[in-house]
C-alpha cells in the first residue's frame, strides 16, 4: 500500500552541544531528548529496585529458600523474553549459592500459555518447594492457587497488564501492577528478574550471606547481555531505564563478555559480535532463539543460553538457526496461502481490523504473519490457528491508534463466553476461542476496530527525520548514527526522506530490489536496497525514485560503504 512519509517535528528547546553533528542532533531533538544526561546510559543512572511493589517480600521468600536450600523451579515463558528471563534468574541464583534449581517452560502446542493448572499438574512431579513464574504468572488464578493448595509457594514475576483478579501468590513483582511506584513501566520480563536478583543481592549482603557461605559476591552487570537481548527481542519500549540495560548488555557482547550462546547465535545470523547493535537482537537472535518456541518448545533456546561450553553453544545455535529457516517457510507458505484473499487494494476495500483463519495454518507461526500483515495493511490484525483440542488460537499485532488487550477486553466485556482467555500488550495479545465462535469473533473485531479507529489511522505514515544533504551521506555519519542508539521501539532508529535519480535497478534474491542512485547536487552514486520490495508495477522508464531509508555500513569481502536501507520507495511522475 502506498504511504505518506511525515517529517517529526524538532523540539527547539533542547540543550544538546554544539559539537555534537548536526544530524545526530536534530535526531535526537525529534526524540525529545532534551539534555545530555538523557544519554548517559552509566549503571549508575537506572532506577532503583526500592520502589518496586512487593519487592521485599519476593526478596525474603528467595533468602528464605537460599538459607533452606528449597528446591527452586523456574516456570518460564516461550518466548524470547521467557527464555533470557529464565536463564539469568538461573544463572544469577546459582551466583548467590542455589544448588537445586531447575526450570520448566510450557509447550505452546500441549499446555498453552502461562501457569496453567496443567503446568502446575507437570511441576508438582519434582516436587517443587518455590515456584518462580518468569514473564508470566499475572493472569495465571487458577494455576497458582492449585501450587499454593499442593503446599508449593509461588513467586510471580511478570510485566504484562493484570486483570480484574490477581493471583494469590506469596509474592508479586510486576511494575505495571496499579499504583505500583516504580517508574519505568517498560521493563520486559527479563528486566523484572534483573531488579529482583539485584535487590536479593543487596539483602544477602547486608545479612552476611556471601561472607558466612565462602562465596564471592556476584557482579550482575555480567548478565546484563541476556538483559539486553530479552528486552529488544519482546520489543518494549526503550526508555531511558531499559536504553541503559540494553546498551550496558551490548558493551559487554562487543567485549566478548557475553554467555556463549549469545555469542554463536550472532555467529550464526552472520553478525560481528564486536560491532553488536540493539537491531541485531531484534531481527537476527531474538528471531532464532523465538524459533524455538514457535515450533517446538524453548528448551533448546534456553539451553543454548544456559551452556558455557563454546562448541555445544555453536551445536545449539546452528539447530536453532535451521529452526528459523523452517519458521520462514512455513511463514511464507502462510502468507501465500491468503494473498488471494487480500488482493492489493490499498486498503480502502478491507475491514479496519483484519481476523484471520487457515486449518492448515500453524499455531507457533501467526503471531509472525499477523505481525507482518499489520505491517503491510497498517490496521490491527489477529491470526487464528487450531490446536490440537480443536480450539482457535489467535495472536494479534496493532498498531499505536488501538490498545489491543483492552479491545480484547471490551469484547470479552460485552459478548460474555466468547473469548475464552486472553492477555497480552497494547501491542500485541494473544486469546483463545471455540472454533465455531470464529464468525461472531471477526464480527466484534471489525466492529470494535471501527469504533476506535478513524480514516487516518490507516493512512500508512512513515516518519523521517528530514532529507540528508550529500556531504552527509557518508560513512562516517552511518558509523555515528549506529552508535547512536540503542535504538528500537519508542527510541526509533533514524529514517531520512528525498528524492534521488535513479541510475540502475535489479532484482537480487527474488524478493528485494537493489538500486543505484545518484545524490542530489551531487556526482556521487550510493547503492541502495529494499528488501521484500520488487517493481513489477513500476513504469519501464523510471528515472526518479522517492525513499524513505535508514543510512547504514554496507561490508563486503572486507569493504566497508554507505548503504540506504529504504523503509520504502516508490517511482517519482516526471
Amino acid at each position: 500500500m502506498s504511504r505518506s512519509i511525515v517529517r517529526r517535528t524538532v523540539c527547539a528547546s533542547h540543550a544538546l552541544p554544539d559539537t555534537m553533528h548536526h544530524v545526530l542532533r536534530r535526531v535526537y531533538a525529534a526524540r525529545n531528548i532534551l539534555r545530555p544526561d538523557e544519554l548517559d546510559y552509566s549503571l549508575e543512572g537506572l532506577h532503583s529496585y526500592h520502589s518496586l511493589g512487593g519487592i521485599d517480600t519476593a526478596v525474603q521468600l528467595l533468602a528464605d529458600a537460599l538459607e533452606r536450600q528449597r528446591r527452586i523451579l523456574i516456570v518460564a515463558d516461550f518466548d524470547a523474553d521467557g527464555a533470557t528471563g529464565c536463564a539469568l534468574a538461573i544463572r544469577g541464583l546459582r551466583l548467590m549459592g542455589a544448588r537445586d534449581i531447575r526450570y520448566l517452560v510450557p509447550s505452546r502446542f500441549d499446555f498453552g500459555y502461562g501457569l496453567s493448572p496443567g503446568i502446575v499438574e507437570l511441576a508438582a512431579r519434582d516436587k517443587p518447594e518455590l515456584l518462580i513464574t518468569v514473564d508470566n504468572g499475572i493472569s495465571s488464578v487458577d494455576g497458582v492457587a492449585l501450587a499454593r493448595s499442593l503446599g508449593i509457594d509461588v513467586l510471580v514475576t511478570d510485566h504484562h497488564l493484570p486483570g480484574a483478579v490477581l493471583p494469590e501468590a506469596n509474592a508479586i513483582v510486576n511494575p505495571n501492577l496499579a499504583g505500583d511506584a516504580f517508574p519505568s513501566k517498560s521493563l520486559a520480563g527479563v528486566g523484572v528478574v534483573f531488579y529482583l536478583l539485584a535487590a536479593l543481592r543487596t539483602q544477602l549482603r547486608e545479612n552476611g550471606w556471601f561472607a558466612s557461605h565462602g562465596l564471592a559476591e556476584p557482579r550482575l552487570s555480567g548478565l546484563l547481555d541476556l538483559v539486553a537481548l530479552g528486552t529488544v527481542a519482546d520489543v518494549v519500549p526503550l526508555d531511558h531505564n531499559n536504553r541503559i540495560l540494553v546498551e550496558q548488555g551490548l558493551q559487554r557482547i562487543r567485549r566478548g563478555n557475553c554467555v556463549p550462546g549469545i555469542l554463536s547465535l550472532l555467529q550464526v545470523a552472520g553478525r560481528d559480535y564486536r560491532q553488536a547493535t540493539a537491531g541485531d537482537f531484534a531481527f537476527a537472535v531474538g528471531p532464532r532463539l523465538n524459533a524455538a518456541g514457535r515450533l517446538t518448545d524453548m528448551s533448546l533456546g534456553i539451553e543454548c543460553l544456559l551452556c558455557d561450553d563454546a562448541e555445544q553453544a555453536r551445536q545449539m545455535a546452528a539447530s536453532l538457526d535451521e529452526l528459523n529457516r523452517e519458521r520462514r517457510e512455513i511463514q511464507q507458505q502462510m502468507q501465500d496461502s491468503i494473498a488471494a484473499e487480500l488482493p492489493e487494494l490499498g486498503g480502502a476495500d478491507l475491514p479496519y481490523g483484519l481476523c484471520l483463519y487457515n486449518d492448515g495454518w500453524h499455531q507457533g507461526v501467526v503471531g509472525v504473519l499477523a505481525s507482518r500483515l499489520k505491517d503491510q495493511w497498517n490496521r490491527p490484525v489477529i491470526a487464528f490457528a487450531r490446536d490440537r483440542d480443536g480450539l482457535l488460537k489467535g495472536s494479534g499485532r496493532s498498531i499505536g491508534a488501538v490498545h489491543l488487550r483492552d479491545l480484547l477486553e471490551g469484547i470479552a466485556s460485552t459478548s460474555p463466553g466468547l473469548i475464552k482467555k486472553f492477555g497480552g500488550h497494547a501491542m500485541a495479545a494473544g486469546l483463545v476461542i471455540d472454533e465455531e465462535a470464529f464468525d461472531t469473533f471477526r464480527r466484534r473485531f471489525e466492529e470494535e476496530c471501527h469504533d476506535r479507529l478513524n480514516g487516518d489511522d490507516l493512512k500508512g505514515v512513515i516518519h523521517s527525520d528530514g532529507e540528508l544533504q550529500a556531504g552527509d551521506i557518508n560513512l562516517s555519519l552511518a558509523a555515528r548514527l549506529r552508535e547512536g542508539g540503542p535504538w528500537g521501539n519508542g527510541f526509533p532508529e533514524p529514517v531520512f526522506d528525498g528524492e534521488f535519480r535513479l541510475r540502475e535497478r535489479r532484482i537480487v534474491g527474488e524478493r528485494h530490489l537493489k538500486m543505484t542512485l545518484e545524490l542530489p547536487g551531487s556526482p556521487r552514486v550510493v547503492d541502495a536496497i529494499a528488501f521484500f520490495t520488487l517493481d513489477k508495477d513500476w513504469p519501464r522508464d523510471v528515472s526518479q525514485v522517492r525513499l524513505a531509508y535508514r543510512l547504514d555500513i554496507n561490508e563486503y569481502n572486507g569493504r566497508r560503504t554507505e548503504q540506504l536501507v529504504a523503509e520504502y520507495v516508490e517511482p517519482v511522475g516526471e
